[in-house]
């Protein structure tokens, strides 16, 4: 059996219905195509949403208030009064895994500078704060010690706050502006961060010390949430099992009782993302692979077709001694064929969709090479899988019933 002149044959087969070959490789291309684009795009996602999670600190432990229900009503967390400034110096005292602890107090409302206002969140926090949510100063300093023991009414603000605010381009640094009527002293500018995976703008906010807006702005005893800064992120497990020793032991909690807090790391949540995200492109891939399936179907339909058009060509050829074996190699080859050109068109069409797509969405380009060799892999499959019958079919033929076909 000479493979070469089968592949020639086969090859010089399909060239005589170009136009009908291209129409069959274009399932397999867009399958193909399809199937690399969804995971490639999928997993471009997911490490787009992993370097900006890693950007606010995979080593990031935060506490907040277990939601509690009162006369049948569910109560925001941040109403909640579980947690204390005596949890804080707990934490900051006795947790062994973590390196920095910071409160959190917020309140939304309008920031005013002259005719210009803007609306935005404060936080007020400690000054390890910026460091435990990779935040950086490109103008001016972090409040003092002192400013926070004093409720001093000094503020950093965030890019899109200095832009709407100071719009002529000053510097924002020693200026006065008012938030919910309460003068602040802009002591430091923000390095802009841009917007988080979830499209909120990390830059529209204002800092300051936690017990001015604890007391100034909210009139609470109470702190809304705890931020820390575990040693590494391998502690991080560590460093929360030692958080909930501490706490429970402060709330008095007794064995059995539920926690009435919550203890969560960005590790934590960077694995749960991944594993949502794994989800939906393994769903995409699986659905895209769909279109592969009715490539190869396309493919056995016009085998089929082949196979009957070139019935007396088959009958002459085993006339003059060709044996069942060569014409099934000959029409199983033509399917290979098929399927392996629709293949690699389709790798290079789905590898720049990927590209396209990755550049529109902003995110990195990342193509799974696994997805590519698996979509080979898998069209020589489908070629052999969908062409076999009708090749069975071909080498089956009486060859006087087949030189009779008209």
């Amino acid at each position: 059996m000479n493979y070469t002149n089968l592949t020639k044959i086969a090859t010089n087969a399909l060239k005589r219905n170009k136009f009908r070959a291209i129409l069959t490789m274009l399932g397999i291309i867009i399958g193909v195509g399809s199937v690399i684009a969804m995971l490639s795009i999928g997993e471009s996602s997911k490490r787009s949403i992993r370097e900006e999670m890693s950007e606010m600190g995979t080593n990031m432990i935060y506490v907040l208030p277990e939601a509690e229900q009162r006369g049948g009503v569910m109560r925001d967390n941040s109403n909640v009064k579980t947690l204390t400034l005596s949890d804080l110096e707990a934490l900051q005292k006795e947790v062994k895994n973590i390196t920095a602890v910071s409160p959190q107090v917020s309140s939304g409302g309008q920031a005013v500078n002259g005719n210009n206002n803007w609306p935005t969140t404060i936080y007020g926090v400690g000054a390890s704060y910026l460091s435990i949510r990779k935040y950086e100063l490109e103008d001016g300093r972090i409040f003092s010690d002192k400013e926070i023991k004093t409720l001093a009414k000094v503020c950093l603000v965030g890019k899109t706050v200095a832009e709407n605010l100071f719009p002529d381009g000053g510097d924002p640094v020693g200026q006065t502006i008012r938030f919910n009527s309460i003068p602040l002293k802009v002591i430091g500018v923000l390095e802009e961060k841009g917007e988080n995976g979830m499209g909120m703008d990390q830059d529209n906010m204002l800092i300051a010390p936690y017990t001015t807006v604890q007391r100034r702005m909210l009139a609470i005893t109470h702190i809304q949430s705890i931020f820390a800064s575990a040693v590494s992120e391998e502690q991080s497990d560590a460093a929360i099992e030692e958080v909930e020793i501490i706490l429970r032991r402060q709330h008095k909690l007794k064995e059995g009782e539920e926690d009435d807090f919550v203890v969560r790391s960005q590790a934590e949540m960077l694995e749960m993302v991944s594993s949502v995200s794994d989800m939906l492109t393994l769903l995409l891939g699986a659905v895209a692979g769909i279109s592969l399936l009715v490539g190869g179907i396309g493919i056995m339909n016009i085998m089929f077709v082949s196979v009957t058009e070139r019935t007396r060509e088959i009958g002459l050829r085993m006339s003059v001694g060709g044996r069942g074996q060569d014409i099934l190699m000959q029409f199983l080859i033509e399917a290979v064929l098929l399927s392996i050109m629709g293949g690699v068109i389709g790798i290079v069409f789905g590898t720049g969709l990927s590209y396209l797509a990755s550049t529109l969405l902003n995110m990195p380009f990342v193509i799974d090479t696994q997805a590519v060799g698996l979509s080979f892999l898998v069209c020589s499959v489908i070629g052999v899988f969908f062409g076999w019958y009708p090749a069975r079919k071909a080498s089956g033929l009486n060859p006087i019933d087949a030189l009779r076909h008209e």
